[in-house]
């Protein structure tokens, strides 16, 4: 069942939330510009740090021996990422001979969505209807239901049991007979289920914890079916509650996950019997890691291709922020005209086509300024191509129009 808010603002308020939506819309602007400006910088440094590493890595085929005549260098290899530790959830009983020991934890929780629908009216007011839709859902965590809009709903959430979702990582794996350093360690993907064993003793105590749990929540009184409310265990999955096919609100899921020791790849630095990021002349760092055995070409191709992914993000990034500010600065000409909705709706769209002209053409200069910075010899190029093309074109336009101008003829003689 839906609920529904309505609220209405004058036109003075609105007039006034546009004045401050200048300040916001300029923030907007200048980070924009800013992000626009350092993005080009960052991909030119990224990109020149990776090449100056593919210059220079030293390929490895055996790192069963530490070599000292590596140390120092950036190189590229393949072994097994290893591990004699035992990781351990005691909270579950898991113990695990693996690299990472994952647990999440998931509430069944009523969440809260919204849907606004806004009406101008004559005279410059506004009118917002939200309705207010609530679903049961999983969530990685407990949703505060007080600030609920519908009073139906508000307080509905609770929880069985508050149980933190954590990563462990061990402390020694080794990469042949080099040890390898946290960044690398935590770049290792990998997910298998990792059992849990709990003796009859440490269920009982959670069981008995559960049914104490639910006898005391703070927000809802159970009724004695929950009383049932226990904890199930299924391989890699706990859950607490009735029933894992039906869950209700309150219930908790904890799925605990490892990454074995496999192959991997590395792009790195030696330092002594471990690695370390190679940081080139720029100031940038360069250090990759792959699953499985992978070239070191190939390593540094998809580098690549990740750098250009993230500058485009960025530039699309700033462009939406650049014109989004510029549409917050000029909102203020679309209110002005509020007190005759179809008259602003006119002008609304034509502010809005305008700035993101305007926002689009001024992100273009930018990055082109940045490239002037961080790239002038392209820049230049590009910009010789684009003045020779427009003086093509001026050229090739002045002569159609004369070629197709009226020739000049004497007047006809008056007839006498």
């Amino acid at each position: 069942m839906a609920y529904t808010e309505t609220t209405k603002t004058g036109y003075g308020t609105r007039l006034g939330n546009s004045l401050k939506g200048i300040i916001v819309g300029l923030a907007f602007f200048a980070a924009g510009t800013g992000m626009l400006f350092w993005n080009e910088g960052n991909f030119v440094k990224n990109k020149k740090a990776l090449e100056e590493g593919q210059n220079i890595v030293v390929p490895v085929t055996d790192v069963s021996k530490i070599d000292s005549n590596l140390n120092g260098k950036f190189i590229h290899a393949s072994a097994m990422a290893d591990t004699k530790d035992t990781l351990t959830d005691d909270l579950l009983g898991v113990k695990e001979n693996s690299v990472k020991l994952n647990r999440k934890v998931e509430y069944y929780q009523w969440v809260e969505k919204s849907k606004t629908e806004t009406k101008d009216k004559i005279g410059g007011s506004e009118e917002k209807k939200t309705t207010y839709t609530y679903e049961k859902k999983w969530t990685n965590e407990p949703i505060n239901s007080s600030e609920f809009k519908d009073p139906f709903y508000q307080n509905k959430n609770f929880i069985i049991e508050n149980i933190e979702s954590q990563e462990i990582q061990s402390e020694n794996v080794s990469f042949g007979a080099y040890k390898l350093p946290n960044f690398i360690i935590s770049s290792i993907e990998g997910s298998t289920p990792a059992k849990i064993s709990l003796d009859s003793e440490k269920q009982k105590i959670w069981n008995d914890k559960i049914l104490k749990n639910t006898g005391h929540t703070n927000t809802v009184t159970p009724t004695d079916t929950t009383k049932t409310m226990m904890l199930a265990i299924n391989n890699n999955v706990a859950y607490i509650g009735k029933s894992s096919s039906n869950p209700q609100i309150g219930d908790v899921r904890i799925t605990v996950v490892k990454t074995e020791p496999a192959v991997i790849s590395i792009l790195a630095k030696v330092n002594g019997s471990t690695f370390e990021p190679y940081v080139a002349k720029n100031g940038k760092e360069v250090s990759e890691v792959a699953q499985g055995t992978v070239s070191a070409e190939n390593m540094f191709a998809t580098a690549h291709s990740n750098n250009s992914t993230l500058n485009w993000i960025f530039r699309i990034a700033g462009m939406f922020f650049v014109i989004f500010g510029l549409k917050m600065m000029f909102s203020i000409v679309e209110t002005l005209f509020k007190v005759l909705p179809f008259l602003s709706n006119i002008v609304g769209a034509g502010v809005g086509l305008v700035v993101t002209i305007v926002g689009f053409v001024w992100s273009l200069l930018i990055i082109t300024i940045s490239w002037l910075f961080y790239r002038p010899i392209i820049a230049i190029t590009l910009l010789a191509v684009v003045a020779g093309a427009i003086f093509y074109l001026k050229k090739r336009a002045k002569e159609k129009v004369s070629a197709n101008a009226i020739p000049n003829t004497k007047p006809l003689e008056s007839v006498q």
